[in-house]
């Protein structure tokens, strides 16, 4: 299914929403952005480093390719890869999917062309 989120074009405001939203989730769950970048296979722990590689994740499939890659992690981080929490987090995981794909949601209501 090709969408309409693959026609828009990266924005400042993108941007700044998802490094709120990657810092807010890695507080959530107890993660360093560190931890992040090197799930993601990153060269770098910078957010610059990891904005980039979410912005070719964007160009090559919108908004649910970047929140597939974070969903992706999340799986990873819950199963027990990529390292140990940094503090014991009560959280249910899937609720953190359903954040992400409410963010997606109201991502694709937002007309970017403006």
């Amino acid at each position: 299914m090709v969408s309409t989120m693959n026609k828009e074009r990266w924005s400042k405001d993108i941007e700044e929403d998802l490094i709120l939203l990657i810092k807010d989730w890695l507080r959530q769950t107890g993660r360093t952005q560190s931890e992040l970048c090197q799930s993601l296979n990153l060269p770098s722990a910078r957010m610059p480093t990891l904005i980039e590689s979410l912005k070719k994740d964007f160009n090559y499939g919108g908004i649910p390719k970047i929140a597939n890659q974070l969903c992706e992690v999340e799986k990873l981080w819950t199963n027990g890869e990529g390292g140990e929490t940094k503090k014991n987090c009560d959280i249910n995981s899937s609720g953190q999917l359903d954040l992400l794909d409410e963010i997606c949601e109201d991502l694709s209501k937002i007309n970017f062309d403006k």
